[in-house]
């Protein structure tokens, strides 16, 4: 990235991406090459933790094999350049980067200058080049500190897991944590026991000075537990009287939320617009590289005196002076880090900005969030309608609001994670009523409510929960939410809800109390995070034997650590000693003392054959056993079947786990072939003529679906399957040129081979498709073996280089 080079440079730019590059390049001038790290250039080795454990837990550090060539070319720039100007990232990371740069291209002092901005603007970049400063080596050890901790964590822990719960298993310190909290949440949900009451609530007539008839809902201010009391309550109804014994008014303020941090960004930009964690910082990223919003990693809510100014100008011009309300806002989080600025738009005067739509969606969230927090409260007056009920103890109460004047509201209002009953806490406009009115009643209904289950984790309420505990930091959310489900310990999905029925009473005005049952779909989940049995497994194993680990308080106490590091008040090798040493000791321990976990149940005996049934984690997953293995000849060996999807080892029932080995079933013939019913690791399947058909997700039951519906799937999935195919040569039956997903392509013995964009693939001859066969198969055969022995090679000659540098330069 960058203008092509010819001779000696005057400066060079080193940023951490290519579209950075091209967005400073804008503002500096010809003097200036700007050019790309694509990130870091180097990281730990894979060989001994990659970190010395003996010599004061120095790290390894090698080039990565996909960064030589970026090295190689910096390199030859940096030595042609009078001056080096690192512009990576403010943050810790970014300090990190710059550092590694330096040591890796061999830098001097002299003529190498670090820069740091927070938005990428012209007045900005300049004002980074004119107030340069060294390399922060507090914040770098701050950054090798999390590293090197969480890679001899890893590499300690992940072994553990392999031997005593199930191969191919990894750890990791924070991520452990967040499984934490998601599991001690779904157990709270298994644990939890649902209680039901009566909400009552009643319609009435009201009319006003103009003899308009206007309804009024009210409800009734307690809840009755049982069916009995309710009854008798709506039944005092029928014939009593219902006065307005008081009217309550007050003022009420509301102020705007603070200007965006990244969890705050992370957590509205998922309620608002739906975006994951990942999703959000991907798109924010792509925003301020772009020079639209300032930086995207922070834990501030500071803004810079400009931005107040722009923000009162634009409030000013755009809703009137008395709509401007300038505020000053101070970070609360635990452990706040470098002090930067809130995330808000480059230039307020943008509305909105050029790019893909998620781009502005996010965009136009942020100018919204940040206009709002320096306009004026919302001044509301709220109304409640205290209503008596004649004979009775219990009132009825309405509730509302007016605004008075909008302030912020105009602009933005926050969203929240609150999972109350939609027909809760809504904001009516009341009509005009009077204390001593007597109300006319039109009905008065009960339903049966019942107490809600705690809410399981979004990845935004997970955000906020780590934030609020002090563990990890802006940078460290999304790559921890996306670590726990790509490890297959939590999954994000959406559940369907389950029918309940409730008990319904409606008393209309001069009619019979009508009492009946109805029902409503409850409990639906939407982009919720649910532990794995392996997840929850893991959890348990390691908070028996490594509490600290997964400890809320221990991990925040390391990160305050880690901050103090960042201020050079701590050495960051001894901060992790204190805490390696102990840790190391407990590893070996657990190695050799504890028992292989697999968290098995026992559920109970088969009726049928009088074995065992229990469930544990087997090798590709949960699973039911009937029967104990034994090493006795001739003894009968277990029978095995996986768990169900939305089925948990910690729930499912003797009766649940037996329905489970009535697969495989035959359901019949087709076409003079058997048609099988089961379970894969991919899920339920149709088995038929040497051939596996999906059942339809959502749909088809595989302990229920019928022959009928069987042959159907069938016959659709041969029908999908012909319009996939292009042409099929009789000489080469292997052979087929098929339409895929990307476009056609050949597929011959189980291997798929591209086709070129200028060749028509209806076109092609048996030939053509052997000479492409070919072609591809040369091609792959030649580059690996080369590129396989230079990597190897070159990054063992890379790795003791740099292992003698380091070692040296830290002496």
């Amino acid at each position: 990235m960058g203008k092509k080079t010819t001779g000696t440079e005057e400066n060079l730019v080193i940023v951490e991406s290519p579209a950075k590059a091209k967005t400073i390049e804008k503002f500096l001038g010809s003097d200036f090459l700007v050019k790309s790290s694509y990130g870091h250039i180097r990281d730990l080795s894979k060989s001994d933790f990659g970190v010395d454990i003996n010599n004061n837990y120095q790290p390894d550090y090698i080039v990565s094999s996909d960064k030589k060539d970026v090295v190689k070319e910096l390199k030859q720039l940096a030595k042609k350049a009078k001056m080096v100007w690192l512009a990576s990232d403010e943050d810790r990371e970014g300090e990190a980067i710059a550092w590694h740069l330096f040591e890796t291209l061999e830098l001097n002092e002299e003529n190498t200058r670090r820069i740091v901005f927070h938005e990428i603007t012209k007045d900005a970049i300049q004002k980074a080049v004119q107030n340069p400063r060294k390399i922060d080596i507090n914040l770098v050890n701050a950054q090798q500190a999390r590293r090197v901790l969480d890679r001899l964590v890893g590499f300690e822990l992940s072994p553990v897991l392999w031997r005593k719960v199930k191969p191919s298993l990894s750890a990791g310190r924070v991520q452990s944590v967040a499984v934490r909290l998601i599991v001690d949440r779904e157990r709270e949900v298994f644990a939890f026991k649902p209680t039901s009451s009566y909400r009552v609530t009643a319609m009435f007539e009201v009319t006003d000075e103009k003899g308009r008839v206007k309804e009024l809902k009210a409800e009734l201010n307690k809840r009755f537990n049982t069916y009995e009391e309710t009854k008798e309550f709506v039944n005092k109804c029928s014939d009593a009287k219902f006065l307005v014994s008081q009217v309550e008014k007050k003022p009420v303020k509301k102020s705007p939320a603070a200007p965006f941090t990244t969890s705050t960004l992370q957590q509205e930009a998922s309620r608002k617009l739906g975006f994951s964690v990942g999703q959000t910082m991907s798109i924010a990223q792509k925003l301020y590289e772009a020079g639209k919003i300032t930086y995207m990693r922070t834990d501030s809510v500071n803004l810079s005196d400009l931005a107040l100014n722009m923000a009162s100008t634009q409030i000013t011009e755009k809703m009137g002076a008395e709509y401007v309300k300038i505020r000053k806002y101070k970070t609360k989080a635990k452990g706040a880090q470098e002090a930067h600025e809130a995330i808000r738009p480059t230039y307020l005067d943008k509305e909105t900005v050029a790019g893909s739509a998620q781009e502005k969606r996010l965009y136009e969230l942020i100018w919204k969030r940040t206009i709002a927090s320096q306009m004026s409260d919302a001044q509301l007056e709220k109304t409640v309608i205290h209503i008596e009920v004649d004979g009775a103890n219990e009132k009825f109460l309405a509730t509302g609001e007016i605004i008075k004047f909008d302030g912020f509201l105009k602009v933005y209002i926050e969203s929240t994670d609150a999972e109350n009953e939609q027909e809760e806490g809504e904001s009516v406009l009341l009509p005009p009523i009077h204390k001593g009115e007597v109300l006319e009643m039109l009905h008065v209904e009960a339903r049966q409510r019942w107490s809600q289950k705690p809410a399981r984790y979004t990845e935004a309420s997970l955000v906020r929960k780590l934030e609020e505990l002090g563990i990890g930091r802006p940078s460290t959310y999304a790559p921890t939410i996306s670590t726990i489900q790509n490890r297959g310990y939590v999954e994000k999905e959406d559940r369907e809800g389950t029918q309940r029925v409730y008990k319904h009473l409606l008393l209309e005005s001069g009619k019979q109390l009508e009492e009946s049952e109805k029902s409503e779909i409850t409990g639906a989940e939407r982009n919720k995070l649910f532990p794995t049995d392996i997840g929850m497994v893991v959890n348990d194993f390691l908070v028996k034997y490594f509490e600290n680990i997964v400890s809320f308080d221990f991990t925040a106490k390391v990160e305050k650590e880690f901050d103090d590091v960042a201020m050079g008040n701590i050495e960051w090798s001894k901060s992790i000693d204190e805490f390696y040493k102990p840790f190391h000791i407990r590893v070996e321990e657990t190695l050799e003392q504890s028992e292989k976990s697999t968290g098995e149940r026992i559920l109970g005996v088969d009726p049928a054959s009088g074995q065992q049934v229990s469930v544990r984690i087997g090798r590709f997953g949960p699973l039911a056993q009937i029967g104990v293995s034994s090493e006795e000849e001739g003894a009968e060996k277990p029978r095995f079947a996986s768990l169900r999807k939305g089925q948990h080892i910690e729930t499912i029932t003797l009766e649940e786990a037996l329905d489970l080995f009535k697969l495989p079933r035959t359901l019949g013939e087709f076409e003079n072939k058997v048609v099988v019913i089961g379970i894969g690791r991919f899920g339920p399947y149709i088995r038929h003529d040497g051939k596996f058909v999906s059942l339809k997700k959502g749909e088809d039951d595989p302990f229920e679906i019928d022959l009928e519906t069987a042959i159907e799937r069938i016959k659709t999935k041969r029908e999908e399957d012909l319009k996939k195919i292009i042409k099929l040569f009789d000489e080469e039956p292997d052979l087929q040129i098929l339409n895929g997903r990307w476009g056609p392509f050949i597929k011959y013995q189980k291997k798929n081979y591209k086709i070129p964009k200028d060749k028509n693939a209806e076109e092609l001859s048996l030939d053509d498709c052997r000479a492409l066969i070919e072609a591809d198969n040369k091609g792959t055969a030649k580059k690996p073996a080369a590129k396989k022995t230079t990597a190897k090679k070159s990054t063992a000659k890379k790795a003791t280089t740099t292992k003698k540098k380091t070692t040296k330069k830290t002496k």
